[in-house]
Formats: C-alpha cells, structure tokens, sequence
C-alpha cells in the first residue's frame, strides 16, 4: 500500500505513512492524547466531540503538517446506512453466531450489512478488505476474529471510519466488545475446585488467541489463590483431534483428576480418549469445556460447559456501533458479560 497521507494507493484509499516519517490520522492522534476515529470526526465536522478536543486535534493537526486523504475524508462524510464487518479465521460456532446476532441487530436498527470473509487470518487480506469496505462507504467496520494479529493490523490502518473489535485483551485506540473470558475461566475452575479436585490440567486454544490467553491466565489464577500445583497447558487447535490427543496425554501421565478444556470441541476429543481408554467420566477424570455448543448437551457424558450467549455479543456488537457513531467520545466498551456456568454429568467430586 502507498502511505502518504493525501495520496492515495492503486484502490484509490489512503494508506498509511510511509518510512519517511510523513504524518497519518495515528501521529494526530497520539499527539492530541485522543483516539483516531476522534480525529476523523473532527476532519469531517461531526458532532459528538467536546470543543476543547476539538482544539486539541485541530492544533495537533497543525503542528504536524497533516494533510488527510480528500478521498478519505469524502467517504467518511456521506451516510451509506451500512455498516462493514469483516470475519478472519476458522467458521467456528461462536464467530459465526456472533456474526448472526450482528447482522439482526443491524437489520432492526435500519443499517445494511457489507461483509468480508477469510478463513485463514492474512495481514494484506484484512488491509484489503477494510479498503473495499471504505470505498462503498461503509460507517463503521467491525472485526470479529479472535486472533491478535487482526487487531494489531486494524490498529494499524488510517481508516477514517470508526473500528470496533471483538477482542477479549485490551485494543488501545479501537473500540471494544467482547465476553469476560478471564471470569468465564475462573468460574469453570472454582466448580472444579468446588467439587473436591486438587489435581487439575488444562488443555488450551492456540498461542494466537486472545480467548485462549484469557482462559489460561483465569484458569491459572485460581490455581495460585487455592495454592495447587500448576503444571504447564497442554496446547491444541480448538478442533476435536487436537482434544483427543491431549486426552490420551492426561491419561497416560495418570496425574490428573480433572481438565479445564478450552472449547467444547477439544472436549468432545478428551472425551473420546477417554471412552477408548476405559477411563470413566466423572468418575476418574471430570471434564469441563467451553462454549456450550448445542451439541453439547448430548455428549457422552453431557458436558459441564460455560455457556456464551452468542447472539447476545452480536447485539453488543451492533449497540456498541450505535454509540460510537451517535458520540465516538463517550462510547463505552463492552467487555464486561461473564459466561454462565452450566453443570451437566462430565464432573463430580473425585473418587476416594
């Protein structure tokens, strides 16, 4: 992408700055101690910004020679009635749910929705993606992808549009929803501490996503406050194989009493490994997930799980637009709701 600001790229959207130091919306931003999409609406003369930030931006902007993009600054000042949404990653049940709930609450609320899908996160094809969205005038884009580097390149791109991310870890400078995932995690780990056991593990998501860093970090935290040992997570995908090999490890080592697993699908694999081994469930080795998928329920055993209202985020989603389009300044992040627990068969007090 070209980078100067005031020039635009082979698209016809402005890119970001270039190594030669030309100043973007971001340097404003930062020199003003305000957000970016701040920036934007002081450029286009929107409301919702207070006077004295108003000056602050428009006093940056002058000490930094800044020119924004005329093509930027066209789009972001005509109302399209759509809102962009991009979606990076796997087709997971909890993505593309959330994704569902958005697109009804952005119906009910009279916006049209233009989206974008990659099924394996790419730096270049999320920067493309946000441009083509910009250049059909989209108000706002929102990212769900549970990966950290999606919100970094967002982070990363002179948008001229409000960005808002599902992001469970903190994203200075975008717009913020997501469930408690940290919380979530703890609530799982106290049942199974509830209950009597000593001696858990924990089978986590991928090093990328930010679910599965809040989910250990929880998971771990309880641990430490009850003073049991914590031995290091065993790594998987997300997906049921990666379950079922981490089950045959916990099996094998005979350490265990009980597994915190990070989604519903790698349980299903624990449970599996277990299942073929003879190993009984709850009886030697309770198990808990994440997610309560709707097949959940009818696993053998039926899974202890932590249930996450989908359709709930996608309404937080869509909400969190609203307010950030009526007042950028004032919007507030919504990162707060905790998954509920819901006990089911996979876990008892260990035996004696």
């Amino acid at each position: 992408m070209s980078g100067e600001p005031g020039v635009t790229d082979a698209a016809g959207v402005p890119g970001v700055a270039d190594a030669a130091g030309v100043p973007t919306m971001f340097d404003v931003a930062r020199r003003a101690g305000v957000s970016h999409q701040t920036v934007s609406r002081v450029l286009n003369d929107l409301p919702g910004v207070a006077a004295s930030t108003r000056e602050r931006v428009r006093a940056a902007i002058a000490e930094l020679n800044y020119t924004p993009s005329p093509t930027a600054r066209a789009m972001a000042g005509r109302r399209s009635g759509s809102i962009g949404l991009i979606q990076a990653g796997r087709p997971d049940y909890g993505p593309s749910s959330a994704a569902l709930g958005f697109n009804e609450a952005a119906r009910a609320a009279g916006y049209a929705v233009s989206q974008a899908s990659m099924r394996a996160l790419d730096a270049d094809a999320l920067t493309q993606a946000v441009h083509r969205l910009v250049l059909q005038r989209v108000e706002a884009i929102v990212l769900i992808s549970g990966e950290r580097e999606g919100v970094g390149v967002l982070r990363g791109i002179d948008a001229g549009v409000p960005l808002v991310v599902v992001a469970s870890e903190s994203s200075p400078g975008l717009h913020r929803v997501s469930f408690d995932q940290f919380a979530g995690a703890r609530l799982a780990t106290e049942h199974l501490v509830s209950l009597g056991h000593r001696r858990i593990v924990h089978v986590s998501g991928p090093a990328d996503s930010m679910d599965a860093a809040e989910r250990a970090r929880g998971f771990a935290a309880v641990l430490a406050e009850h003073g049991l040992e914590q031995r290091s997570p065993i790594a998987g995908d997300w997906l049921p194989a990666s379950g079922h090999a981490a089950g045959r490890r916990i099996i094998d080592d005979g350490w265990a009493t009980a597994a915190f697993v990070g989604n519903d699908h790698m349980s299903l694999g624990v449970l599996r490994a277990c299942a073929e081994a003879g190993v009984s469930v709850p009886d030697a080795l309770s198990v808990v997930g994440f997610d309560d998928l709707p097949e959940s329920a009818y696993f053998t055993p039926p899974l202890t799980t932590m249930r996450q209202d989908f359709d709930s985020l996608g309404r937080d989603i869509m909400a969190t637009v609203l307010d950030v389009l009526r007042d950028e300044a004032s919007a507030p992040d919504r990162a707060a709701r905790v998954p509920e627990l819901v006990v089911r068969a996979s876990t008892a007090a260990p035996a004696p």
